[in-house]
Formats: structure tokens, sequence, C-alpha cells
């Protein structure tokens, strides 16, 4: 009988997985640090989403530039949660729920903060941008999470949630928000279609059987 074509299970990382790797030297005694003083995991995880919080305000306000140092100054404590927590010996299935939601919002209260600016401005093409951009955000995102849970992989794109930070982060502090919002609009979603598209072809692969020849004996 013929058997479906085995999907190849091939590691693939992202720049976030590498970034972690190359990284790792440094937030190990920055977590180490932040477990003797006595702070959990958790706690620094709504840490990094109050001052991304406090950074969406800021951007709300016209504050670009504030706004983009505050994200910035925001950004390490999304790896070092996770790395308290394994030094700890208790990372769970929740923390990591946990760090992924609030991943989620801490990317939308920045959009969000971007976005009342602009609404003040009158500016309906940056709004328009910034609902591009958070469309895509959440649907990169969402694909991945859909497709593991389905058994297929999905990490591929040229924009992943690290290269989104690299790409907004600067262009706030330099305060050209027009610039990456435009980067992230168009490359954002094309980073989810290529999910999907990579998500097909190994649910194609799976339906298609080989060729082959039965032999009939007598």
């Amino acid at each position: 009988m013929n058997q479906p074509i085995p999907i190849p299970e091939i590691e693939k990382k992202t720049l976030t997985d590498y970034l972690r790797k190359w990284l790792k030297g440094v937030a190990e005694p920055v977590a180490a640090f932040l477990n003797r003083i006595g702070l959990k995991p958790n706690v620094v995880t709504y840490m990094g989403l109050l001052g991304n919080t406090i950074g969406g305000v800021l951007l709300g306000f016209g504050q670009i530039t504030w706004g983009g140092i505050v994200m910035l100054l925001m950004t390490p404590l999304d790896g070092l949660d996770g790395t308290m927590a394994r030094l700890r010996g208790e990372s769970t299935k929740f923390g990591a729920f946990v760090d992924s939601v609030t991943d989620r919002y801490c990317e939308l209260v920045i959009l969000a903060g971007l976005l009342a600016y602009f609404l003040q401005n009158g500016n309906w093409v940056a709004c328009s941008l910034v609902f591009a951009s958070a469309a895509g955000s959440v649907m990169v995102s969402y694909i991945k999470s859909r497709a593991e849970t389905l058994g297929f992989d999905a990490r591929v794109g040229i924009l992943t949630r690290a290269e989104r930070y690299l790409v907004l982060a600067p262009s706030l502090v330099f305060n050209f928000p027009i610039i990456g919002l435009w980067i992230l609009a168009v490359l954002s979603n094309i980073t989810a279609i290529q999910r999907f598209a990579y998500v097909r072809k190994q649910w194609y692969a799976s339906q298609h059987k080989p060729n082959q020849k039965i032999e009939e004996k007598e």
C-alpha cells in the first residue's frame, strides 16, 4: 500500500533564535542577578509590557524619539524572563504562553501609540500603514502558532519578530516612523504569505503519494 510522502524534519532558525544564542553569554549573568535579587520571571515579563505601554503613550503624544528609546530599553527584558525561568528550573508551558501573549501586546501598544499620533494629525496614509503593520504582525504570529498546533512548521519568512523590532525601533529613535511603517506594512504581510505558502507546501507533500509500480503476483 502506498504511503504519503513524509515531511522532512529540517530545523529552521529565525533571527530571534540566533540572537538568543549569540546573546546567551550576556543574558545568563543578568538573568542570574535578577534571580538573586528576588525578581520573578513573570514580573520581568509584565515590566516589559508596562514599559512598552509607556513608550506607546509617549508616541501618542508625539514624543517619537523618546517612545523609540523606551521601546529599545524594554527589548532586552523579552529574552530575560525566559532565561530567568530556565535558570530557576521553573520553565512551564503557561510561562511560555504568558510570554507570547505579552509579546503581542508589546507590539500592539507601540503601534496603537503611533496610530493615536497620526489620527491627531489627520495622516490617513500613516494610519493605514499602522493598521497594515499590526495586521501583518498578528498574522505572522498566528500562522506560526496555528500551523504548529496542526503539526506543521512555519518558522520561515523575511520579517519575523526580531526583524520587526530592528526595523521599527531605529526608525522611531531617529524620528522616521513612516519609513519603518512602510517596511513593516509590506514585509510583515509578505512574511505571513510566505508562512502560509510553506505550510501549504507541507500539506501538499503529505497528501500526494509517490508513483509506484504495483506488481501483481499470480
